[in-house]
Order: structure tokens, then sequence, then C-alpha cells
């Protein structure tokens, strides 16, 4: 199997099965831009008759008859219509994919009616297999998924395609050591899109596609930003915001120099195609006010950070990677904190049944990594470290943290208290948790 579907086994398995039963089906897949959708489509039904249509801004009907047309020559007989095109392919094709469907929501807010009526008079008793893809998460949710929209009910399976799992990156990179993943993760995140671009040794591939005329470092920001919105400015003043570390929504307002009333739309977007994130503490409600925002991948992190304040001497040919490599283990410490709780929540049964899992921050005090049982009122509470730390250093960093936790109001008279520790390399690690501490290094992923 090619690469790029080395860690996409089990949802083309479940494609399988839909594809192979003898009856209509309505699946809807969706996922964030680069993770794969289009590409584990097209190979699921690579054997099928197939329709595939790349939904655009304007004209979808008038495309999507002209696209059936040189599939089935007859269908230019035929009027342009949704309903009577669908009662054609019905007996004709046996899939048909409708991918970036939000675009034709975008043009047409009925055309959910238009679907529910094809889907309930004409497909339903067929089996004609419908595939509707989307790269807006939060509009495929709320407008097609939600039960108040007029096709809830009729889909027959939906699936949210995500980011891979660091721990899934070996897959990927067989030959590669643990720190080698983890900086490969700094750039590239857990997207199929990017993995798939780094053929060599990191550092060795960085530095050769840093000097290419064209370079998915220099056009790819650009691009998806292009796809997504009309006026891009804004958009990326934000995005470089929130990449310095301007988090809270004043941070932003005051760093792109416009009125909060004038802000809120565009981080409303930016989170639509998932760009951004709004997060809150993990012992808060989702909507709490300490709400901060964040880059929602490592690609953007690393663009932002060394690539966007960087594209003049990078195009002049005259840019010095040592630049990124002497600032990487400083980058990697945010990186690192995700790959600590995925690698946490790898271990959950070994710790304790936690139910919730996330960062803690109150007024000037933060906390990596906190995970919590509703349930049994344990909770847990860890600091992440991008280096090596003798026993001391660790002994330390968690007497301060066990003084932080203090501020954590969350059944502050009845929990069980853990405290812990996540760092590159520990010295005398196995001491501390002789002691009690959660206490992990990458040996031990």
């Amino acid at each position: 199997m090619i690469i790029q579907f080395k860690d996409r086994e089990k949802e083309l398995s479940e494609l399988s099965d839909v594809l192979n039963s003898r009856r209509f089906e309505f699946i809807i897949l969706y996922g964030r831009r680069r993770i794969g959708k289009t590409e584990l489509i097209l190979k699921a039904t690579e054997n099928k008759g197939r329709i595939y249509y790349l939904a655009v801004g304007a004209r979808n009907l008038d495309r999507f008859h002209s696209l059936c047309a040189r599939h089935y020559p007859e269908v230019l007989k035929l009027k342009t219509d949704w309903e009577v095109l669908f009662e054609f392919l019905e007996n004709k094709a046996e899939v048909v994919v409708i991918d970036e469907f939000q675009n034709m929501i975008h043009e047409d807010a009925n055309i959910l009616n238009i679907f529910q009526s094809i889907i309930d008079i004409t497909l339903k008793d067929s089996e004609l297999k419908l595939f509707l893809l989307g790269s807006s998460v939060s509009i495929i949710t709320s407008r097609v998924l939600d039960y108040a929209s007029p096709l809830y009910g009729r889909r027959t399976g939906s699936m949210e395609l995500k980011a891979v799992s660091f721990f899934d990156l070996k897959r990927f990179f067989p030959a590669s050591g643990t720190r080698e993943l983890v900086e490969i993760y700094g750039f590239a995140d857990g997207i199929p899109f990017y993995l798939i671009e780094i053929n060599r040794p990191f550092w060795q591939w960085l530095e050769g596609e840093l000097t290419k005329e064209r370079s998915l470092l220099r056009d790819e920001v650009d691009f998806l930003m292009r796809y997504e919105f009309k006026d891009v400015s804004t958009y990326k003043l934000i995005l470089e915001a929130i990449a310095h570390g301007k988090t809270k929504l004043n941070e932003i307002k005051d760093f792109i120099k416009v009125k909060r009333t004038d802000v809120s739309p565009y981080l409303r977007n930016l989170i639509e195609v998932g760009m951004i994130k709004r997060v809150v503490p993990v012992t808060e409600n989702p909507k709490s006010r300490l709400g901060r925002y964040y880059l929602n991948d490592n690609f953007l992190k690393f663009w932002f950070r060394y690539i966007y304040p960087n594209l003049s001497p990078i195009e002049e040919g005259i840019f010095d990677i040592n630049v990124i490599k002497e600032d990487y283990s400083n980058y990697l410490g945010g990186v690192f904190e995700e790959v600590a709780r995925q690698f946490l929540i790898k271990e959950r049964e070994r710790i304790f049944g936690f139910s919730k899992i996330g960062r803690w921050w109150h007024k000037d005090k933060e906390i990596d990594i906190v995970a919590l049982s509703d349930a049994t009122k344990e909770i847990l509470f860890v600091e992440c470290k991008w280096r090596n730390l003798t026993c001391w250093q660790a002994e330390k960093i968690l007497d301060d943290l066990s003084e932080k936790a203090k501020s954590v109001q969350w059944d502050s008279d009845s929990r069980k208290e853990y405290f812990g520790i996540v760092a590159k390399k520990i010295e005398g690690k196995d001491d501390l948790r002789g002691k009690g501490f959660v206490v992990f290094d990458i040996d031990d992923f």
C-alpha cells in the first residue's frame, strides 16, 4: 500500500464494507484541508463506476451536469436539475462523490432540502453509494450532521478524518528515532500531505526545500488562505499574532490594531476552516470567558515562526538553516506538550482512568497538562520539558508544580492528587517513580 495510506487502513476497510453493501449508502466524510479526504475516497472507489465532482463557489448545478455528460453523453438531453440527474445516475453510476460540499451550501442554502428529496424519493431503494465530503468541520457538523438539518437521519454513516497521531509517525519513518520524529512532528504535525513530502532525513530534506524555486514552504499557507478567504491580509495578521503568543482576544486585537467587534468574525471563520482553535482551562466550562486562541497545527506554527519572517532571505537564496536549528529546541517545547498529552492518553489505564485532559491556567499560573476523573475525584498535574533533566532538576520542577496545583479549583477538599513530569531524558526516573511521581521520558515512548 502506498505511503499516504499507511495510516488509513482502518478507514479503507470501513469504506470497502460500505462500497460492497447491497443497499443505498449515504456517507459524510469530513475533516480539515490537507488531511487526505479526497485521496482516501479516490483510493477506496478506484475500481468502481464513479462520478467525482469537486464543488466550487458558483454554478455547481451547471458544472455537475457537464461532468455527468462527459461520462454519459445522453445526459445532454436531460434537464439541468439535481433531481433529474440523480434519477439518471441511480441506475448508471455505482458511486457519486461530491467534494467540498460546503461550497454548495454557501451557494444555495436550499441544497440540503434538495438532497433530502433526492434521497427520500429517488435513492433510498437503490444501491447507489453517495459520499459528501467537506473541509469545513463546523459547517458539516452544524448544517449536515445536526439533528435540525434536513439530511438528519438520512446518512448511513459518517467519518471525521483527523490528523494521524504522533505515535503513527513511525509507520511513515521506520528508520527514525523518537527525537527525529518529534522534530518532524514539529514541522508536519500528523498531516499526511506534509508527512509524505519528507523523503530524506528531516534536516537534509528541510535544507533542500528551503533552496527550491517552487517550494511547499514558500507557497502553502498563502494557497490555503486564498482558497478559504477573499481578503487574506487580516486573517494572516491574526495568525501571526497567535503565532507570536498573543492568545487572548484583547492581545490579538492590540496586535492587529482593529476594534474588538471587528476581530470576532475573523476568529470564527478561522475556527470554521480549522486553522485555529479556542481552548479553555480543562477545569472550566467550554463557554468560559478564559478561552484562548491557538494555531491548530504545527505546520502553521512552524511557518509563522520560521518561514514568514524570513521570506526575503529565502527568496534571495541566502537563508541559513542554522537560524532554525539553533532555536528549534525552544520551539519544540510547545510541540512536546501535545506529544506528551497523546502519550498519557495511551498510558491512561496505567495511571488512572481520567475522563478529561488538557491545559490549565489562571492569571499568571499555568500547568502544561492536567488530567482528571470526575467519577473518582483523581487529578494528575504534569509539566513537560523538551530537555534533559537531572534528578535534582526534576524534583525542583515537581516541587514547583505541587505549589501551583494549590491554585487549581477543582474538588479541592476531596481530590486525590498525583504529580508528574514528561521530558526528553530524566536521570534517576526510577527513583522518582519510587517516590510516587508519574515520570516518563522519550525512552518510554
